[in-house]
């Protein structure tokens, strides 16, 4: 039965309560998917389970298998009152926080209306920041929304991190993607393998369209042909500037980047 609500949370394959959303508001131990369904699919499903999976394993010892959290996904979808929504997949250890993890994780799945993301171009301010754990999207990343605040107050839209050895790794929520005129840049550093971003790497591959991954500091900005940011939202929006540095409008770049993406294509969990 589909509900009315824009907003809608699933736990273990029901309807939440209460009750059941009180233990998690506090909760900080925990990782997540994100994505964008239209008509009900979704692009890379299997890049979304293997994070899932691999995240559960390292945090919490076990994970759920692949069939439950596709079950709990499509249960979820079945309640939406429309086709074309964002979702979110969160996991959690039962036993709370402050504790070893006792059991299977629990799974929390929230649905809401669809997002296509800013339009850009946007302003990145250069900050120095590492996350924790950065290959795994974990919650509690206080970091991340107080970086991006100070980058608005400073005039930016956002901020794009530099790691202690100088190098571009992502930004706030974001994956950076970088273009030399030829071929696509994707940062050496430690980052979060977005799904997006595994979506596009794997189709410029099938496309035949040149990537390469390398070291990217401020001093070669100037020398790049242009930027972009991508997360589960989009595959691509233009970066103007980063820090000082202006960057050249890129709409080749940018309609790669998409072509990219729209070539994955989407399936039913």
């Amino acid at each position: 039965m589909k509900e009315d609500s824009p907003h809608i949370a699933h736990l273990d394959g029901r309807p939440a309560t209460t009750g059941d959303l009180a233990p998690l508001a506090f909760s900080g131990h925990a990782h997540f998917t994100a994505a964008q369904i239209r008509d009900g699919r979704i692009r890379g499903l299997d890049l979304h389970l293997e994070r899932l999976r691999s995240a559960s394993v390292e945090l919490f010892g076990r994970a759920l298998p692949d069939d439950v959290v596709r079950a709990r996904l499509r249960t979820a979808l079945a309640a939406a009152p429309a086709a074309d929504l964002s979702l979110t997949a969160t996991v959690s250890s039962t036993a709370g926080e402050f504790a070893a993890p006792d059991g299977d994780p629990t799974l929390l799945v929230r649905t809401g209306p669809p997002s296509s993301g800013p339009a850009g171009p946007l302003a990145l301010a250069a900050v120095e920041h590492e996350r924790f754990l950065p290959h795994i999207k974990h919650v509690g990343e206080v970091a991340k929304t107080h970086l991006l605040r100070q980058a608005v107050a400073d005039g930016f839209d956002d901020a794009a991190f530099l790691d202690r050895r100088g190098r571009f790794s992502e930004a706030t929520i974001w994956n950076l993607v970088f273009w030399d005129g030829d071929a696509v840049v994707w940062p050496e550093a430690r980052i979060l393998t977005g799904t997006t971003l595994g979506i596009v790497r794997r189709q410029l591959d099938r496309l035949g369209i040149g990537q390469r991954v390398a070291p990217v500091t401020p001093d070669d900005l100037p020398a790049l042909a242009g930027a972009a940011v991508m997360n589960s939202w989009t595959p691509g929006i233009p970066v103007h500037r980063i820090g000082s540095t202006e960057l050249p409008a890129a709409p080749r770049f940018l309609e790669t980047l998409h072509r990219a993406y729209t070539a994955e294509p989407p399936t039913a969990p």
